[in-house]
């Protein structure tokens, strides 16, 4: 059959076909490009994906494509949540004005090692003392391992003051200093929730953080939940990055 003679309708029907059959042609070589595709091609590609995430639903014999658009409000609220059991709340024993035994607050602290070592503030965990470690698992004691010269030091945890608890607790996924993009967010998991925009490494090749006296120890986040680094304390909240506190880690659990 020639296809001048075809009535209105099967003409649209062939359109739709043809269109059909190009879409799955396009799609079968978008995969095969993509799986040949470079790094440096790929990554950006999936991050828009993940920004954009368009959703095929059957409903009665019909397809149809939902987009559904990711809030950044939602990318921080998965952030927090993956590593929440992670922080540590330190504190150590001290004395008031009095003389009378008290609980002192040390900042915050955050797992680096499933055997339970975390890593905190060498300002104020900077030797052996009596520690205390406390997340939403209870509170346990903690034995000091090892203060850094760039101003971190390890803990690990001990026993649990109350026997009924057991410790749980996550390690976070180590991010990519060097794959963080100017404009992006980065987040302070300390005493409080805290954000700041990345604004490229300072002179010191670390990161400029906004966030209060009282977030020092606190985990540095980025959109993904991956550990950045850490927040120290100071005249200003400083920072030291998950690559020195890795290879601080490995030093440490070489010696022990």
């Amino acid at each position: 059959m020639d296809i001048k003679d075809l009535n209105k309708s099967q003409l649209i029907l062939l359109a739709v076909l043809l269109s059909f059959v190009t879409s799955i042609a396009t799609g079968i070589t978008t995969v095969t490009l993509m799986q040949q595709a470079p790094a440096s091609f790929t990554v950006p590609v999936n991050r828009v994906i993940k920004q954009t995430v368009e959703k095929i639903q059957q409903v009665e014999g019909k397809t149809t494509v939902q987009t559904v658009v990711i809030k950044e409000e939602d990318l921080v609220v998965d952030a927090i949540a993956k590593n929440q059991s992670a922080v540590f709340a330190v504190s150590k024993d001290g004395f008031d004005l009095n003389g009378g035994a008290i609980e002192i607050p040390a900042g915050r602290g955050f797992a680096v090692s499933s055997d339970g070592i975390i890593v905190a503030d060498a300002k104020l965990v900077p030797d052996k003392e009596v520690y205390y470690l406390k997340n939403d698992s209870g509170k346990f004691k903690a034995d000091f391992l090892f203060a850094d010269k760039t101003g971190f030091s390890f803990l690990k945890i001990g026993s649990p003051l109350d026997e009924k608890n057991k410790i749980v607790f996550t390690v976070p996924a180590l991010g990519d200093l060097s794959k963080m993009k100017i404009g992006q967010k980065v987040l302070v998991m300390g005493n409080n929730v805290s954000s700041s925009i990345f604004e490229g490494l300072n002179e010191n090749k670390n990161i400029d953080l906004i966030a209060a006296k009282s977030d020092a120890g606190g985990l540095v986040l980025n959109l993904d939940g991956e550990a950045l680094g850490i927040a120290l304390s100071g005249d200003t909240i400083s920072f030291a990055s998950i690559d020195l506190i890795a290879e601080a880690l490995k030093t440490l659990e070489a010696t022990l």
